[in-house]
């Protein structure tokens, strides 16, 4: 392996790690404020750290010390198998994680003759992998209510096994949908087909070409993310908290953590197969390079108006009254942001006519279009997010009993129906 291969596995493989983890903060940040927003409260904003309040970001890492330095509580009525207690959260965790690995974050590099995929896990054999992967988070989950020797937990692990039977078989049925419509289980293959155009205008994304097997992912990637409205397997109002009952500390912590990186690889996943992955609608990395002169003065058009643009909403929220000492901190965070991104906009204004104007080599272009290819593909990760986030939010918990039917009745035969006409079309196109 070349030093270029090690050097692009390392940083995608770190990338993958940074997005995965990273994101955690970030989503329990959007949740708490996308709920205040909903509910007409404020939400987290005093936590700070030398002033520093991040839009109350920091009070998730002041979540994550108190989890950290929480006792640990063991039921004293577990005797047997405590070590598959303790495991479970860490099997549902590191499940979610692995499955993330295997989404691409931008194309492949041509470095040297050498194809190199930016993607944690470079396989080419993503989809069964996440399949394969997604489906053993379940198994945290049923261990962890299993070995609670608890009747709500062992509920809660129930309904979570039957929920899995019930939406992996939509689930399984709407990706070969699109298995066969994209001719791949190659995530970044279905990424490639997805820059071409549909009906001579609308982009190629899965959600124009597969509407009812996109719309049938979204569901059941729901139902298997536990998110609302299919969070039976720990309806507080029913069971407790379900499986996580006796959980405290880091255990519930793990299922906590993991819970959200599902959200985000689910999320990932959709934003793969429905909706273009990385790429812009309408052009190819190819087209972005072959134009890459336009496409980066556009850039250097956009950048500053949308970095004046945050610096006024940042500037606008910080505002607090005078009288608020303690909060004198603001005025300080809202001065060192606006350098610094005022700063960052500088050096990227400078990197970009360099590369437009003066720079004659392909490499280095190749590499600042995989940079903004990580940008949009991180750009709608988290706008899908936030849709997972203002779903919970806005619909309530659907019966135990609703839930099963709407998996058995409605989205198995509509997944076989898909099926059964995509066969025909695609069969039909090639003749």
């Amino acid at each position: 392996m070349s030093s270029s291969a090690i050097t692009v596995v390392i940083i995608s493989f770190t990338l993958g790690t940074l997005l995965a983890l990273l994101t955690i903060p970030i989503l329990v940040w959007m949740e708490r404020r996308v709920a205040s927003l909903i509910q007409d409260r404020i939400g987290p904003n005093r936590t700070n750290i030398f002033g520093f309040r991040l839009g109350g970001i920091v009070q998730s890492f002041a979540d994550v010390v108190k989890l950290l330095l929480k006792e640990e509580y063991y039921p004293a009525h577990i005797t047997t198998g405590r070590w598959l207690f303790m495991f479970a959260p860490i099997i549902t965790f590191v499940a979610a994680l692995l499955a993330f690995m295997a989404i691409p974050f931008a194309d492949t590099l041509n470095i040297n003759g050498e194809m190199l995929r930016v993607q944690p896990l470079p396989i080419d054999f993503g989809v069964f992998w996440y399949m394969a992967i997604g489906a053993v988070g379940v198994l945290g989950v049923i261990f962890g209510g299993w070995m609670s020797h608890n009747k709500y937990a062992l509920l809660g692990a129930a309904r979570a096994g039957s929920m899995v039977i019930s939406y992996e078989l939509p689930l399984g049925l709407s990706i070969l949908s699109f298995i066969i419509t994209y001719n791949t289980v190659d995530f970044n293959v279905m990424v490639h087909f997805q820059t071409g155009t549909a009906l001579g205008f609308l982009p190629a994304w899965g959600i124009f070409i597969q509407p009812l097997a996109s719309i049938i992912l979204i569901i059941a990637l729901f139902a298997e993310t536990n998110r609302n409205p299919f969070t039976v397997a720990e309806g507080e109002s029913e069971i407790v908290a379900g499986y996580m009952t006796e959980h405290t500390a880091m255990k519930f912590a793990m299922y906590f953590m993991g819970e959200y990186v599902a959200m985000n690889t689910a999320s990932a996943v959709i934003i793969t197969m429905v909706f273009g992955g990385y790429q812009l609608p309408y052009f190819a990395t190819e087209d972005l390079l072959t134009h890459f002169s336009t496409f980066a003065v556009i850039i250097m058009i956009v950048l500053p108006l949308f970095i004046y643009g945050f610096i006024k909403w940042m500037q606008k929220n910080n505002r607090v009254k005078e009288t608020l000492s303690s909060d004198g901190g603001r005025a300080f965070e809202t001065r060192f942001f606006t350098i610094a991104f005022i700063v960052m906009g500088v050096v990227l204004e400078f990197i970009l006519l360099y590369l437009a104007f003066i720079s004659q080599s392909d490499l280095e272009r190749s590499i600042y279009i995989a940079v903004v290819q990580v940008a949009i593909f991180v750009m709608k990760l988290m706008l899908f997010n936030l849709f997972f986030i203002i779903i919970r939010w806005t619909l309530p918990r659907f019966r135990y009993d609703q839930v099963q039917t709407l998996g058995w009745k409605y989205l198995l035969p509509l997944s076989l129906v898909n099926i059964f006409i995509t066969a025909i079309v695609v069969v039909g196109a090639s003749l």
